[in-house]
């Protein structure tokens, strides 16, 4: 929406992990070398750890997108709340293997060992990536570390990429995970972005976009702003950077100041947040209708839907606007050719 208004040529600061994207902060630089050195091994587990939107999946996808695509065959799993034999599945699924419900373990299994000693006759590597890995339950952590028994006189057939939030960790460490820790050849914790790498990722991502300063920029102030609530997280980065644009296209703001900013995190933490409680009512007992019924008409709520709506009204009345205005330029421009 906002992109034809500040000269770019897409969504800067889409949601997506796309590698088109990635911007090697200091934190991925040395991630990403870690990630090539354990795919140099060909062999083991390769663990990258990082808060939610650290830029896990981007790294890795951006990894994937360096190496010649002819020499692996990649399958990626992102549903990790599976039991053992449901991820034998889905391992045997995105590999491209039938997986049908009355196929036995046994079966799966031998289909799958066929396929990977396939691919190594064919000198092509299988890299497994497992997504949310915090979720997997140390019985499928020890199905998964089976799997990379899968192997020839000279090499391993399988090389898995484990990545998840720092509760995984949790569950490496645990007594019963000490073979799986042994088969770990590069491990790295991804943390977050200091203020000077962040404003640089904000910049790489507008400049891969056609990026032209006299048409949006950021004070200081405005940069300090966005690092004091994205915390130099990624994902968090870019959704408050994407909500200030297009605050920016409808309110017509081409130069960005802290209190710009600042308004547009207010929005996002009312969305969010949770409603708080009308001061009085903890201390009456209201039965659970009657609590519904005070809390649907309390003048507070009331107020703040009130409020949005204003907001959401004035969006509207803005985007009408311009393009009012643009249908009358165009009609001044047929008459003056008549």
């Amino acid at each position: 929406m906002y992109e034809t208004y500040y000269g770019l040529s897409g969504r800067p600061f889409s949601l997506r992990p796309d590698p088109h994207f990635f911007f090697g902060s200091k934190g991925h630089t040395r991630a990403m070398a870690y990630l090539e050195y354990g795919l140099a091994q060909g062999e083991g587990f390769i663990v990258v750890t990082g808060e939610i939107g650290a830029g896990k999946t981007t790294l890795v996808r951006t990894l994937f997108q360096q190496i010649e695509s002819d020499g692996f065959v990649v399958a990626h799993i992102v549903n990790t709340q599976l039991n053992c034999d449901d991820t034998l599945r889905m391992v045997a699924s995105c590999f491209g293997l039938p997986c049908e419900d009355g196929a036995s373990k046994p079966v799966i299994l031998a289909r799958l060992e066929t396929f990977l000693r396939g691919c190594g006759a064919q000198g092509r590597r299988a890299l497994l990536v497992i997504d949310e890995a915090q979720n997997l339950t140390p019985r499928v952590v020890e199905e998964l570390r089976m799997l990379s028994n899968f192997q020839t006189d000279s090499e391993s057939l399988l090389q898995t990429f484990l990545l998840g939030q720092p509760e995984f960790r949790v569950t490496l460490h645990r007594q019963d995970m000490q073979q799986l820790r042994q088969r770990v050849i590069a491990s790295y914790h991804l943390g977050p972005m200091d203020p000077a790498d962040t404003r640089s990722y904000v910049e790489h991502r507008l400049h891969t976009v056609g990026w032209h300063d006299d048409k949006l920029s950021f004070t200081a102030d405005a940069q300090a702003a966005i690092y004091a609530y994205s915390g130099g997280i990624p994902r968090k980065t870019n959704h408050l950077c994407d909500r200030l644009l297009l605050m920016g296209f409808l309110e017509e703001i081409r130069h960005f100041t802290a209190a710009e900013v600042q308004i547009v995190v207010q929005d996002i933490e009312q969305e969010f947040g949770q409603p708080a409680q009308p001061e009085g009512l903890a201390a009456v007992a209201l039965d659970e209708g009657e609590t519904a019924i005070f809390s649907n008409q309390y003048p507070a709520l009331l107020d703040e839907r009130i409020l949005r709506l204003e907001k959401t009204l004035g969006s509207v009345l803005s985007v009408l606007k311009k393009i009012v205005r643009g249908q009358a330029v165009a009609n001044l421009s047929v008459d003056n050719l008549e």
